[in-house]
């Protein structure tokens, strides 16, 4: 199976963001939901998408193993490719790299550095990168508006993080955006919550401005995978 036919296949076509990863254009997205609703599948659909486009990816995974982030790749690109072996997408999968850290350990400074000793010694240059787990409950918005400078100075397409929001806080901003990035929701051009509604699962999205569905649509998550489904 060539990496084209997964393009076509892949589900977040639903939701155009495609043309994001084939631009140069830069954008800063969030996926939120809380614990353990499914943030990181709907992120790694997000990779997989620039991954497929040709385009690099690095995965910063804090809090968790390199072990089992890439089984969420594996399992993720398996069921994409409806049973096709990953043996057989080895160009795909050299436009990924994970990378961890422990929540104490992560900083916008030792993202830097770790990455200037892979871009100077010519072994990998992202051009998207994937952030899950920062803690957005402890970051100030200076800290956050760091992250977006360095996506603009570095020249990176994309940044997407993830985000835990709590069932008793219900604080949101203007646009609906909840807590804890209520009051820093301006610094996303893409914000997506994932909203379990009886037995099933919904992808709402609540502001993004380069999608083909308006904000206040939701899309439908399959619930046993958590593949976005197409409309």
């Amino acid at each position: 199976m060539a990496s084209n036919d997964l393009v076509v296949n892949n589900p977040l076509k639903a939701i155009g963001l495609e043309e994001k990863a084939k631009s140069g254009s830069k954008s800063m997205g969030l996926v939120m939901s809380r614990a353990g609703l499914g943030k990181t599948a709907v992120l790694v659909q997000f990779a997989l998408d620039c991954m497929l486009l040709g385009n690099k990816v690095l995965h910063i995974s804090i809090g968790e193993t390199v072990d089992k982030t890439r089984a969420w790749y594996d399992d993720i690109l398996s069921l994409i490719a409806d049973g096709e072996k990953l043996e057989d997408l080895p160009a795909v999968m050299q436009n990924r790299m994970i990378m961890t850290f422990k929540e104490s350990s992560f900083s916008k400074a030792v993202l830097e550095e770790r990455l200037d000793d892979l871009v100077e010694q010519d072994i990998y240059k992202p051009e998207c990168l994937i952030i899950d787990g920062f803690d957005f409950a402890s970051a100030d918005r200076a800290t956050v508006e760091e992250m977006r400078s360095f996506m603009e100075q570095r020249g990176l397409k994309m940044i997407w993080f993830s985000a835990i929001r709590h069932r008793d806080d219900e604080r949101l901003s203007s646009d609906g955006v909840p807590a804890p990035c209520h009051e820093i929701d301006d610094l996303f051009d893409t914000v997506l919550v994932i909203n379990p509604a009886g037995e099933e699962m919904n992808l709402d999205i609540v502001k993004c401005d380069e999608c083909t569905v308006d904000p206040g649509t939701s899309l439908k998550l399959d619930p046993s995978t958590m593949l976005i489904q197409k409309v």
